[in-house]
């Protein structure tokens, strides 16, 4: 497995804060409900000595799906070692999109469930 890498948790700034409040008021969310599906804590991912995505929330850092955490194995097929070249500027646009689509997983799981278990329950059982 490729090397840790640098991460470092923090908390979110002001700005971050009201830009997740912002977007939050979109989905009807309060900022407390955002906060414990998302977590508390964000982390910045560095690519590099210069760049890292940013505000990334904890919880979908640290994402683990079929036992691997799905943003640090897709960036570890990715090394600059396996592809003996640097990431393309759509692989890095590619690590932004990912961190959007798992936190709005995130923050829409407890309605996707009761979805499901709708669905589920109203199968016909023949």
């Amino acid at each position: 497995m490729p090397g840790r890498g640098k991460l470092i948790r923090r908390e979110r700034t002001a700005k971050e804060s009201a830009e997740l409040a912002q977007g939050i008021a979109a989905l009807g969310l309060t900022e407390d409900t955002a906060l414990v599906r998302l977590g508390f804590a964000v982390v910045d991912v560095y690519l590099n000595d210069r760049y890292a995505w940013a505000n990334v929330p904890e919880k979908v850092w640290e994402l683990y799906i079929g036992g691997y955490q799905v943003m640090k194995k897709w960036l570890s097929y990715r090394e600059y070692s396996f592809l003996n070249r640097p990431l393309t500027l759509a692989e890095v646009d590619e690590v932004q999109s990912m961190a959007r689509r798992l936190t709005a997983l995130y923050l829409l799981q407890p309605e996707l469930d009761a979805n499901y278990l709708k669905v589920k329950n109203a199968t016909w059982q023949g």
